[in-house]
């Protein structure tokens, strides 16, 4: 590569994009940024965008993180979160690292695994973006068949649900159905503003355990 990207500043917030990307130069531009760092990609038929964060950004990625966490974990379902890992496909040349990243009914399939590669292992059942400083792609998304993509856009939660190969919005969540989770996320990340995120996180889960214990009666 022309560009050396270990010299290139991105400030926090903005982007950069870079057109006529080939696939091996997309490799060696992810080779060359490491995976330790700040940035976030996105790769899709040449295109490669390059974008860093606001600190507010990662702030309510942490807290809807931590919230779907406690989710599962009350729930007793076991699931890997696995961050802003690189999914990629080269036959479909597109790429993406989301804010965050969920396996939850096909968690067993890659338990212990150092790797994903989605020509054999299935994509993150649960994808989350935050869209304060980039725009989410949800055609990559739906090439790489991740069923359920959540967006928190301007201090709202958007479910989307994977139907034929396109993105549907939906009132409740696939993996967790029946749970009025697009109003109760942002209840308590709003209060955790101001509660703080300990108290935040045992008031959410006694939220999530009488909601279970009135559907159950």
């Amino acid at each position: 590569m022309l560009l050396e990207l270990n010299r290139l500043t991105v400030p926090a917030g903005q982007r950069v994009l870079l057109s006529g990307v080939n696939w091996q130069e997309f490799e060696t531009i992810l080779d060359e940024l490491g995976e330790h760092r700040a940035a976030r990609i996105a790769y899709d038929n040449g295109i490669l965008e390059i974008m860093t964060p606001l600190p507010e950004h990662e702030d309510n990625k942490e807290i809807i993180s931590d919230l779907l966490k406690a989710l599962l974990e009350e729930l007793d379902i076991e699931f890997r979160s696995l961050g802003s890992t690189t999914f990629k496909n080269e036959g479909m040349t597109k790429g993406i690292e989301p804010d965050q990243c969920f396996y939850i009914q096909n968690e067993a399939a890659i338990r212990g695994k150092k790797r994903i590669d989605l020509t054999v292992d299935p994509p993150p059942d649960l994808a989350l973006e935050i869209d304060i400083t980039s725009r989410t792609h949800p055609s990559i998304y739906e090439a790489l068949g991740v069923r359920e993509l959540w967006r928190f856009e301007q201090g709202k939660l958007q479910i989307n649900l994977l139907q034929n190969g396109k993105y549907i919005e939906s009132k409740t969540s696939h993996n967790f159905p029946n749970l009025p989770l697009r109003e109760g996320i942002i209840h308590y990340l709003k209060q955790s503003q101001t509660l703080g995120r300990n108290k935040t996180m045992k008031a959410f889960r006694a939220w999530v355990r009488e909601l279970l214990k009135t559907s159950s009666q």
